[in-house]
C-alpha cells in the first residue's frame, strides 16, 4: 500500500466526518459538523491510499491545524481508521502537520488528547491544559466535557529557543577564572 499524505477536497468532506464523528461517537473526540469542516477545509490534511482496494479504504486518516493565535497552533480532528491504527498512519499525518504548522509560521503546537505517550514519541511534551489559555478560553470553555475533561494537553516547539547571551554588556567584566562570587558582608 502506497500512503499520500494530501490536502482535504470537498469531495473528501463527507468521508472525513464519518472518520471523525465514529470516534467522536465512542467519546474519545470531539464531533464535527459539515459546515465547521467545510469552513476549515483549507487547514485539514488527508491520509490515502494511491489505490482504494475493496477491503481497505481510501480514507485512512485525517487531521487539521486550528490557529488559536499568531505563534501557537492545535493539531485536532486526529483520526485514523480503525484498520489502518498502528501501521504509521497518525506518526505521517502529525509529521506532515508539524511541517504545516512550521511553513505557515507557528512557533508551538499544542494537542489534546487521550493518547499523551503517542504525541511524546513524536516530540511533543505533556504539559499543564491551563497553560494553553487560548485553548481553554476559546475551545474549553464551550466543550461539552469541560467540567469533567480527560483530556491531556500536549506541546511541541517549532520554533529553536533563543539562546541565553553570555555577553556581558559594556563596563561590566566576568569573575576572572578561580575566583567564586562571595556575598556581600555588612560590618
Amino acid at each position: 500500500m502506497s500512503l499520500t499524505i494530501r490536502p482535504a477536497q470537498p469531495a473528501d468532506v463527507s468521508y472525513m466526518l464519518r472518520l471523525v464523528n465514529h470516534f467522536a461517537a465512542q467519546n474519545v473526540m470531539l464531533p464535527r459538523t459539515e459546515a465547521s469542516v467545510r469552513q476549515t477545509l483549507g487547514d485539514w490534511l488527508l491520509a490515502a491510499e494511491d489505490e482504494a482496494t475493496i477491503n481497505t479504504p481510501a480514507v485512512l486518516g485525517c487531521g487539521a491545524l486550528l490557529p488559536l493565535t499568531t505563534t501557537l497552533v492545535e493539531l485536532r480532528s486526529l483520526a485514523i481508521h480503525p484498520s489502518q491504527q498502528g501501521k504509521g498512519v497518525g506518526r505521517r499525518l502529525v509529521q506532515e502537520l508539524v511541517g504545516l504548522a512550521r511553513a505557515r509560521a507557528y512557533h508551538q503546537l499544542c494537542a489534546m488528547t487521550l493518547r499523551p505517550s503517542f504525541f511524546t514519541r513524536l516530540g511533543f511534551h505533556v504539559v499543564d491544559r491551563w497553560s494553553l489559555r487560548p485553548k481553554v478560553s476559546q475551545a474549553c470553555i464551550s466543550c461539552p466535557k469541560s467540567r469533567n475533561c480527560d483530556e491531556v494537553a500536549v506541546l511541541l516547539a517549532l520554533v529553536e529557543q533563543p539562546a541565553v547571551s553570555t555577553v556581558m554588556p559594556q563596563g561590566w567584566s566576568a569573575l576572572p577564572p578561580g575566583e567564586e562570587w562571595q556575598p556581600l558582608r555588612l560590618a
